[in-house]
C-alpha cells in the first residue's frame, strides 16, 4: 500500500465573512450580472464566479460565503473578487477581507478495499456510524482532529469539516494507522 496522504485531493472549500453592513439583494441582484436571486426559493443572492471556478451566496445581514472552491487560496481569492466587485458598486467594504475556511472537503485512497464490517468493530462502536442500509459508508468521528471521515468499501475516504488541507492529512494518516494497527490494510 502507498501513501493514501499522496492521493489526497481537495474537493471543496467553504469560506465565510462578512461585508460588515446589510445588503440590498434586490439591487444587486440588478447589477452583478448573472446574480440569481430568488428569495422564494433561498434567501441568499447566488452570485457564481469564474476564476475562481465557485459560487458566493451573499446575504441581507453582509455575511459572504464561498463554495465550490477549489482550494483555500482559492477561497480566499473569491472572496477578494466579490468583495471587488461591491466597491466598484460603490458598497464600502474592507480593503483586506478575512474570510474564515469553514470546511474543506478531501478524498484520498487507501488503495485497497475495506471491510467495513471489521472496521466498525476494529474502531469502536462509540465513534462511528455504519448502516449500510442507510448510507454505503462508514462514518468515523475522529477527535484529533476534529473532522469526520468517511470510509468506503473501494478504499476511498472522504474527510469533511477540515479547516485545512494540513488537517486532513492528518486525518487519512491516523485513519491510514489504526486500520494498519487492526491489520485490516497492509
Amino acid at each position: 500500500m502507498g501513501d493514501p496522504t499522496e492521493t489526497l485531493e481537495t474537493e471543496n472549500v467553504v469560506a465565510s465573512t462578512s461585508v460588515g453592513q446589510e445588503l440590498d439583494l434586490l439591487e444587486l441582484a440588478m447589477d452583478l450580472p448573472g446574480a440569481d436571486y430568488d428569495p422564494e426559493q433561498f434567501p441568499g443572492l447566488v452570485y457564481r464566479l469564474d476564476d475562481p471556478d465557485c459560487a458566493t451566496l451573499l446575504f441581507r445581514s453582509g455575511k459572504v460565503v464561498v463554495t465550490g472552491a477549489a482550494s483555500v487560496a482559492a477561497a480566499h481569492e473569491a472572496v477578494r473578487e466579490v468583495f471587488d466587485r461591491l466597491a466598484d458598486l460603490e458598497i464600502p467594504v474592507a480593503d483586506e477581507p478575512a474570510p474564515t475556511i469553514q470546511n474543506v472537503v478531501t478524498s484520498a485512497d487507501v488503495e485497497t478495499t475495506l471491510n467495513l464490517e471489521a472496521v466498525a468493530i476494529g474502531l469502536g462502536l462509540e465513534q462511528i456510524e455504519y448502516e449500510p442500509e442507510q448510507f454505503p459508508g462508514l462514518v468515523y468521528r475522529m477527535e484529533t482532529p476534529d473532522v469526520v471521515t468517511l470510509l468506503f468499501g473501494s478504499g476511498k475516504v472522504v474527510v469533511t469539516g477540515a479547516t485545512s488541507h494540513e488537517d486532513a492529512a492528518t486525518a487519512v494518516e491516523g485513519v491510514t494507522e489504526r486500520l494498519t494497527e487492526l491489520g485490516l490494510v497492509g
